[in-house]
Formats: structure tokens, C-alpha cells, sequence
């Protein structure tokens, strides 16, 4: 047994039917040419066949010997056939059917009793393809580990037919130390010197952000259609658009490929609440969050820190709206520079403490919210990756909605593309998929405004 880091334990916290906290992926696969029709079959059959990687044993636990703290401790009969599934999907197989059942699978909770993933592979889809859709509890991991696992577990050969799945005891992924008992005194001291010095910090960051635009604080954000109560109902949307479109709009504006993801979606998201005669008068706020990992955290589990971005939804101009979303980002990263880890962790967690207190005191009702929404934009392989020879042309990430915030966008590049996963609580955002036309809509609007 081993206690979790305060890090993971905040994703246990504020679970419910109502908000699952896991994080997930889609991703399609190309048949191999000549494969036969019981190649899935195959596949699924070698995947409940392998020894299980210690990660993958985990099980979330407390109890008194816990002092009431989250704590892991391995699960010795690991049931593969309840986490590793083999399903079919309704014909035509079109992938309209495919993400109406992803909708659903990312909707139902993890089994606390057991290790906190399940993997589904998925056949019937149309164009010679198949799908796998994963999910792992956000205590077990986030979205960078999880697309490192994912890029581990599979192979840069198309001729390459030895490949693990990611819960395979072979898959060389490393694992950061894990707190014992006898380590509490150690990392309360360590804590309490590592936050020394940060209320000045604090105090200059809203400073700073009262006296300009750029400086996203909590609290700041408007109240929108989207900062609601939520149901544990989902509706996922994905789309793919080429890295190169979004790195010349990036290089001639003198912004990042992250500057620019967000003003794709600030301008999607303007265009989707005005369709809806829902788009506030102040700009929305994203909490954007950033990778804290170093070589000492290479590993999985959670090393992820917060800034909040001013999307400038209540500009009309693309170009300017990408100067508002650069600026904000840049003066969040300033916020930041110089603090280390631990410091970096404490103010992303005040940032982040409004998704506790939403879940159990329901203040999202009564208060604005501290954020609208979350963009997260995670780095993936720039490699073409197989599976036993099949190819992996698409891989959507799907995050977690919240209660007061009910979508969220994440991203994942891939072998020269960007993929969007949309995920939105079914009741709370209606028609969902049209985010994915505003989205082209917004990209060819930056295109024109730097041309």
C-alpha cells in the first residue's frame, strides 16, 4: 500500500455519477492490407493474455490505516476480460454510430473495487477500419502519460506484428516513486519551504490582472450557457485539421501553435453562443493547462500545472482576437517563470479548487464561475505508429467535463495533424457537433486575417 500524491488524490475527490473524472481516447486504425476478418478477434484475444503492468494492478483505497488519505495498493487477480472489451457496431458502422457509442462508454464510471481503466475494441467501422477507446482514472494518470503509454505500447514498423497493449508488463514506461506512510514529516516540510515566499507572488499576479486585459484571474469569468450543472450524460465530437495550416498562421503572427489552437476555438465558441443568442458581453476564460514534467517526473501520474487565458470572445476580429489570446498566455507563462514545481502545483490548484467546492457545495449556482471551460493541448508522436501492422490514422483525446463547466476541448498532435476531442454533457450543450464546423470557419478566418 502506498498513499497517493495530493496531486492524484484531488481527482478522486470530486467524483460522481454525475462527473466521472477519467480521461480517455479514441483512436481509428487502418485494417492491414489482406488482414482477415478475425484480425480484432486476434488482437483481443493476445490482449487478455498478458502479464499486467504494475500500473495497470492499481487500486484506489482509504481507510483508517490511511489516516481517511487516498492510497493505492495492487489488485492480485486482475480480471482482463471485465477491462478489456470486444465490441461491434451497429451497421452501417459510419462514425457517427462510432462516437454514439463512445458517448456512452465515456459516460458510465470506472469500477472503484478494481484497477480504474477499461479498453474497448471496437470493429464494424466503415473504410476498412477499426477503433479502440480507452479510459484510465485522471488519479492514474494524465493526458500527457496516457499518450506517452499509447505511443509506447505501439511500433514506427508497419511490418512490426510483436506489439503490446499499453497494460502489458512489457511496455517500458518508467514510474515516479510513491509516497509511503513514514514519508508524511518529510513532504510536509518540504512543502511548507517549497510554498515560501508565493502569497508575494499571488498578490502581484492580481495586481497585475486588475490593472490589464491580459492577466486572467479566477472568479473573472462570465457566466455562459456552459458553466451549468451537468448530468453524467455525454456527447463526444472529433475532427482532425493539419498542423501546417495552424504553424503558418503561428509563424506569420509571431504566436505559438498553442496561441493559435485557442483562437480557433475562441472564434468557434463566439460563433457557437451567438448561434444560440448566448454570448456574453466579457470574454471567456480557458484554464489552460500546462505540462510540469522533468526528467525526476517522467513517468506517469499527474504533473500538470494551470494558467487561465483570455479567449477575447468579445472581439469580432479574428486577428485581433489571436493578439488578445497571445498576450494572455504569455503574460500567464510570466506569472509562472521562475517558481519552481511545488509553487507552480499550489497556485494551479487554487485555480483549480472551484471543480472541489462545485461538487460539494454546488457554489457554480449562486457565484461566477472561475473559468468557463478547459482547452488542453497535449504533444504526441510525430511518427506514424501501427498496431501488429494496422495503421493509426486518428487519435481524439476525451477529457472531463465538470459541473459548473460543461465542455471541454482537448487536442493531441499526431503525425502531422491536430485532433480535437469535444466532450459536452449531452442535456447542457446542445448540437455540439456544429463546434466542429466553427472551427474551420475560425481557422480559415485567422488564415485571412494574417494573409
Amino acid at each position: 500500500m502506498a498513499l497517493m500524491s495530493p496531486n492524484d488524490a484531488m481527482f478522486m475527490l470530486p467524483e460522481s455519477r454525475e462527473q466521472p473524472m477519467h480521461v480517455g481516447s479514441l483512436q481509428l486504425f487502418d485494417l492491414p492490407e489482406g488482414a482477415g476478418s478475425d484480425f480484432l478477434q486476434d488482437a483481443y484475444r493476445s490482449s487478455v493474455e498478458v502479464d499486467v503492468a504494475p500500473l495497470f494492478r492499481r487500486r484506489a483505497y482509504r481507510s483508517p490505516l490511511t489516516f481517511g488519505q487516498w492510497a493505492w495498493r495492487d489488485d492480485e487477480e486482475v480480471d482482463l476480460e471485465h477491462h478489456v472489451r470486444h465490441s461491434a457496431l451497429p451497421e452501417p458502422g459510419r462514425v457517427r454510430e462510432l462516437l454514439a457509442l463512445t458517448s456512452r462508454l465515456h459516460g458510465s464510471l470506472l469500477d472503484r473495487k478494481r484497477p480504474l481503466w477499461e479498453a474497448h475494441l471496437i470493429e464494424g467501422l466503415e473504410g476498412n477500419r477499426f477503433a479502440v477507446y480507452s479510459k484510465l482514472h485522471h488519479a492514474l494518470m494524465d493526458g500527457v502519460s496516457a499518450t506517452r503509454l499509447t505511443q509506447l505500447s505501439l511500433s514506427t514498423d508497419p511490418a512490426s506484428t510483436g506489439g503490446s497493449m499499453p497494460w502489458g508488463a512489457d511496455v517500458p514506461l518508467p514510474e515516479p516513486p510513491i509516497p509511503g506512510l513514514s514519508d508524511l514529516p518529510r513532504l510536509a516540510l518540504h512543502s511548507v519551504r517549497d510554498t515560501a515566499g508565493l502569497l508575494p507572488r499571488v498578490v502581484k499576479m492580481a495586481s497585475d490582472g486588475l490593472r490589464t486585459q491580459a492577466t486572467a484571474l479566477p472568479m473573472q469569468a462570465p457566466r455562459t450557457i456552459l458553466n451549468v450543472s451537468i448530468t453524467g450524460s455525454r456527447r463526444i465530437a472529433a475532427e482532425s485539421w493539419p498542423i501546417s495550416r495552424i504553424r503558418a498562421v503561428g509563424k506569420k503572427a509571431d504566436a505559438t501553435i498553442n496561441d493559435v489552437v485557442l483562437a480557433m476555438c475562441s472564434g468557434a465558441l463566439r460563433e457557437y453562443l451567438q448561434e444560440l443568442d448566448a454570448l456574453p458581453d466579457n470574454p471567456l476564460i480557458a484554464m489552460v493547462p500546462v505540462s510540469l514534467r522533468t526528467e525526476e517526473t517522467a513517468g506517469v501520474s499527474n504533473a500538470v500545472g494551470t494558467i487561465l487565458c483570455n479567449l477575447g470572445t468579445d472581439i469580432a476580429h479574428p486577428g485581433a482576437r489571436l493578439i488578445a489570446v497571445r498576450s494572455s498566455m504569455l503574460a500567464g507563462k510570466a506569472a509562472l517563470k521562475g517558481l519552481n514545481q511545488a509553487q507552480v502545483s499550489a497556485i494551479s490548484a487554487a485555480i483549480m479548487s472551484p471543480l472541489l467546492m462545485n461538487s460539494v457545495l454546488g457554489l457554480h449556482k449562486i457565484s461566477r464561475p472561475a473559468y468557463n471551460l478547459v482547452i488542453s493541448n497535449v504533444p504526441g508522436s510525430r511518427e506514424t505508429l501501427y498496431l501488429n501492422g494496422a495503421r493509426l490514422s486518428g487519435f481524439y483525446p476525451l477529457s472531463i467535463p465538470s459541473d459548473g463547466q460543461a465542455l471541454n476541448i482537448t487536442v493531441n498532435s499526431y503525425d502531422g495533424q491536430l485532433h480535437f476531442g469535444l466532450v459536452g454533457c449531452r442535456r447542457s450543450v446542445p448540437r455540439l457537433q456544429r463546434l466542429l464546423a466553427h472551427l474551420e470557419e475560425s481557422l480559415q478566418g485567422l488564415e485571412q486575417a494574417v494573409s
